[in-house]
């Protein structure tokens, strides 16, 4: 059965913990996040140097660990917690759920309040300023609806690893 009230709190741990995490990557180097931001910006700068990549793996790996082990960890606590025999269905709704919760709050928060809407100095790419794809709201949007293909995929999978380890 599932639990939305655990959804929700696992889901905003994940949020903060992973938000913290992202910000701090592109406060260190607003460049960390070119992949994601629209082509007029894109097309503005350089790609990433081979320096700047390896760097971004600092945040990323802790980003990965997080978006991997708090849905999981949350999805094996159902059973501990008194569900008897959880189907893979309800493991994955769980993680979904889970993911979801942040997937949602790296659109609104991140993307549309933070990026779009108050756009810090610091967060912009020098040489970048001014320019339109920093206030495209549809750019994020449009990507956040492509990755819920990609959160679908990663929910099966971690489900999957869950009734594993079960």
């Amino acid at each position: 059965m599932l639990d939305p009230g655990r959804i929700l709190a696992h889901g905003a741990l994940l949020s903060v913990l992973a938000s913290l995490v992202l910000m701090g990557a592109v406060t260190f180097n607003p460049r960390f996040a070119l992949k994601d931001l629209p082509r007029d910006i894109r097309e503005s700068v350089p790609p990433l140097t081979r320096r700047e990549t390896l760097q971004a793996l600092f945040f990323f790996i802790p980003f990965m660990a997080l978006l991997v082990g708090i849905p999981v960890m949350s999805a094996l606590g159902l059973e501990a917690e008194g569900a008897v025999d959880v189907s893979f269905g309800v493991l994955f709704a769980h993680i979904i759920g889970v993911l979801f919760v942040f997937f949602i709050v790296d659109l609104v928060v991140l993307d549309w309040l933070i990026y779009c809407t108050i756009t810090p100095g610091r967060l912009v790419i020098p040489g970048t300023e001014g320019l339109a794809g920093y206030k495209d709201y549809v750019h994020h949007l449009r990507a956040h609806a492509c990755g819920i293909v990609w959160l679908a995929i990663a929910a099966l999978v971690l489900a999957a690893i869950v009734r594993m380890i079960r």
